[in-house]
């Protein structure tokens, strides 16, 4: 079984870069391989939905780039696919001093992004959302709202139209590589092929150490919890409302979303998880433990991050702490407001010294290229990675 190109990962990533090479490529034999038995099951099936503008992002990063192109690419196939979405705008909302000084900041770097936004009094901030608090705030209408998993199958569906092959539920479980081609080994037998780009997210460093490569990173997985709201809000909220974040931390703050059936869901907050794909309350890996518990710089970063993390893991246990957060700009809401709702886990990448990569990371070989680090707005931003990742074929394959 002999490809011209192998892809690791069924997520919105490992899709996007798959149709978009077949794309280019149409007489390309390419497969791509996903462990589980259906598309989008890790990140992107459990993330919030929302259509990032790109407004937080350090200026000239890959995620400033990549998330102002994936919103009008993201929204461009929407409507060819006729997958529904809605630009309900997000409000950033600054409740106390030190976030209207960040909001100021905030703003300023909106500008030098070119990202499109108006500062919002307090005034005007209850004129358009009369049930939110604040001192202000940031608007930006072109952020909008999707189902990621829909993306995905029609991705998904225009690859195998034009040829491409996907097979599920075998795992890698043995990566090799030489002059003439890598070999990828599965509990299904071996696939050859010239070329391999691996978009394997939670598993992204263990799928760099399997191709015998040092990762100098490792994959930390933080749960988030997410509660749905109570259906009396979901005609009073009109946009997303977000806090303004702390610039020293990747998570973005709990906030209130409204998803694109119809529901408002708040959340995520941001604890350690103890198993990588586990998205119960009480699932532990021994194995991802282990893992994480020696590795130096899990205890560097614990360490720089000592106050935020026990503030999470306070808010995650105890539901009133939680609230507390959401009632800064949401004061009308009570305990009876939130129910269940599944959670998510990033994937997020931490180096040796305690660091958190905070944009895209890459590792290649001559015939490989590892997304060691696609941390959010991945998933808004996964048409323009594609098309980054297909450039790079295109410019590195040694069989051209």
């Amino acid at each position: 079984m002999q490809y011209d190109y192998l892809i690791i990962g069924g997520g919105i990533i490992g899709l996007s870069t798959a149709w978009q090479l077949k794309h280019r490529y149409p007489d390309a034999s390419i497969l791509l391989l996903e462990k589980e038995s259906d598309l989008a099951t890790h990140q992107t099936g459990h993330n919030s939905g929302v259509i990032h503008s790109g407004i937080y992002y350090q200026p000239g990063s890959l995620k400033a780039k990549f998330c102002q192109s994936g919103l009008e690419q993201t929204i461009q196939f929407c409507r060819e696919q006729q997958i529904k979405y809605e630009q309900c705008g997000k409000l950033l909302v600054a409740t106390n001093q030190l976030e209207y000084l960040r909001l100021q900041d905030l703003y300023q770097r909106s500008v030098a992004n070119n990202v499109t936004c108006q500062s919002i009094s307090k005034e005007a901030l209850k004129d358009l959302e009369p049930d939110i608090d604040g001192l202000g705030a940031i608007l930006v209408e072109s952020t909008g709202i999707v189902d990621y998993r829909e993306i995905c199958i029609h991705m998904a569906s225009k690859f195998t139209a034009s040829g491409g092959r996907i097979e599920f539920g075998y795992p890698v479980l043995n990566i090799e590589e030489n002059d003439t081609q890598i070999s990828v080994t599965t509990g299904n037998g071996t696939r050859g092929a010239g070329m391999m780009i691996c978009c394997a997210g939670l598993q992204a460093d263990r799928l760099v150490k399997l191709h015998g490569l040092k990762p100098q990173f490792q994959i930390i997985p933080f749960r988030g919890e997410y509660y749905r709201v109570s259906g009396r809000f979901s005609d009073r909220i009109k946009h997303l409302i977000y806090p303004i974040p702390d610039p020293a931390m990747p998570f973005l703050g709990i906030h209130l979303t409204r998803m694109i059936d119809g529901t408002i869901t708040v959340g995520p907050n941001a604890i350690l998880g103890f198993k990588r794909e586990g998205y119960g309350r009480f699932n532990i890996s021994v194995k991802d433990s282990l893992n994480m518990f020696t590795y130096p710089g899990f205890w560097r970063c614990i360490g720089q991050h000592l106050r935020p993390g026990l503030t999470e893991l306070k808010n995650a246990w105890f539901k009133s702490a939680y609230l507390k957060q959401v009632r800064r700009y949401l004061p009308a809401i009570t305990p009876a407001d939130l129910s269940p709702h599944p959670a998510g886990i990033r994937a997020q990448a931490v180096l040796s010294d305690g660091s958190l990569v905070h944009d895209f990371l890459f590792k290649e070989t001559r015939r490989s290229l590892h997304v060691c680090n696609a941390p959010s707005p991945a998933a808004t931003s996964a048409i323009p990675i594609g098309n980054y990742l297909c450039d790079h074929v295109r410019d590195n394959n040694p069989n051209r």
